[in-house]
């Protein structure tokens, strides 16, 4: 068996990210521990995860010129996270109370409700919810 473990996103800052990410999105903070880089350079470990979930993202905060051109473009400016939730409207909301953009209002496609949203990097994701009951 294997698994996705974790998933790394670079970001400019590791405390706006944890901000972001528990607190706009509702994960959780699962580490935050200082470690080195391979060089010995003080760093830290950030993961974050939404709640039950197994996978995680890893909060890289962006080292030299090189890592800082790739901050919100990581997926050359396409959709490359996928956030699934029980309750579409619910999360919505509690997004948009927290100042998260959305580049698109809510629509419903075949597989599911969708609103592609700017994480703090400025990467795209999808906001994906269950789909629309069908109406016969």
């Amino acid at each position: 068996m294997a698994f996705l473990q974790q998933v790394a996103v670079v970001v400019d800052d590791y405390d706006e990210a944890i901000d972001f990410f528990v607190g706009a999105l509702g994960f959780e903070l699962v580490e935050d521990s200082q470690t080195r880089t391979n060089d010995g350079r003080a760093k830290r470990w950030v993961v974050v995860r939404p709640r039950g979930a197994a996978t995680g993202l890893l909060l890289a905060q962006a080292d030299g010129e090189g890592q800082r051109a790739v901050v919100g473009q990581q997926f050359a400016g396409r959709v490359g996270f996928f956030l699934q939730v029980d309750d579409f409207d619910a999360q919505y909301e509690r997004m948009l109370s927290h100042g998260v953009r959305f580049l698109t209002e809510p629509r419903d496609e075949p597989y599911g409700r969708l609103a592609v949203f700017l994480d703090v990097a400025g990467n795209k994701w999808d906001l994906l919810g269950r789909p629309a009951p069908s109406r016969r």
